[in-house]
């Protein structure tokens, strides 16, 4: 006789969660029913172009700031991969004040950077810092080098973890160091440092938001110049965590899409070399 399996009901659990969706539920209620926000000024400033050219320019900060990171990050993984001890030296020296001193610090140093170097004299040429690093530059210097330190170490595991296989694959079929990195040991790496890089860019949405402090005209900057005038602080900000909330949101999916491809794509790379690392082994035992 088949007998019939009753899940065991988890009446904690069950407890737990109506505390949550009551708890929530109020919250959401008492902030809806406020007489302190006016909801109606959301929707007339959500689409507003001041704010929608302050969600280009985050962007463009999110978009340089990563690239740039990236190009540094990789050359500074390299560096610390190297034997040479003055290279080794300088990338971890850069790697650890970059990580150890807060980004707000680095962002407000990059501005008043004329403080320190007033000018750039080079013979007969001279030209003013201020006219070279404004608002703009200091910020993208300031998330750039800042991301860069982090990215290094991204670049460093994600070519650490590729199996030391590969290199012997690499040059049985007759490929330079350079070659190798390039076409066999990065492609299988990108493996690894896709999804924190993915992290990073997401995050560095948000973080674009301290070059505030300097005026620097973001999404954030830009809200802050409206409610400067109006008082409208908290409808504002809702406004600004929303476009937050989206872009995040769409990079999110980004990312999802490129791990998904990557995954494919790199998974087929490494059988091949895989099989020829096996393909070596076994005549080396047969030899």
């Amino acid at each position: 006789m088949t007998q019939k399996i009753i899940p065991a009901r988890n009446w904690g659990q069950r407890f737990a969660a109506a505390l949550l969706v009551l708890g929530v539920a109020g919250l959401l209620f008492m902030v809806g029913t406020s007489r302190h926000i006016a909801w109606s000024a959301i929707p007339q400033y959500l689409f507003d172009e001041t704010i929608i050219d302050g969600i280009r320019l985050t962007i463009l900060f999110t978009i340089l700031s990563m690239v740039i990171s990236i190009v540094a990050g990789a050359v500074l993984a390299s560096m610390r991969l190297a034997s040479n001890p003055v290279l080794l030296g300088f990338a971890s020296l850069y790697i650890w004040f970059f990580r150890g001193t807060p980004l707000l610090v680095q962002i407000i140093f990059w501005f008043n950077i004329q403080l320190f170097i007033p000018s750039i004299d080079i013979g007969s040429f001279h030209l003013d810092t201020n006219a070279i690093v404004t608002a703009f530059i200091a910020a993208l210097l300031a998330l750039s080098l800042n991301e860069a330190a982090y990215m290094a170490e991204i670049i460093r595991g994600g070519l650490l973890a590729v199996d030391n296989g590969q290199h012997e694959a690499a040059r049985a079929l007759g490929y330079t160091p350079v070659q190798s990195m390039l076409r066999i040991i990065f492609p299988q790496a990108l493996r690894v440092i896709i999804p924190p890089i993915g992290n990073q860019t997401i995050s560095m949405l948000k973080t674009t938001s301290l070059v505030s402090v300097v005026a620097a005209q973001d999404l954030l900057t830009r809200a802050q110049n409206i409610y400067a005038r109006n008082f409208l602080i908290i409808e504002l900000l809702i406004v600004a965590s929303i476009w937050y909330l989206v872009m995040t949101t769409i990079a999110s999916g980004a990312q999802y899409l490129i791990e998904r491809r990557l995954g494919k794509s790199t998974q087929q790379s490494a059988g091949l070399f895989r099989n020829v690392l096996r393909l070596m082994r076994a005549e080396g035992r047969n030899g």
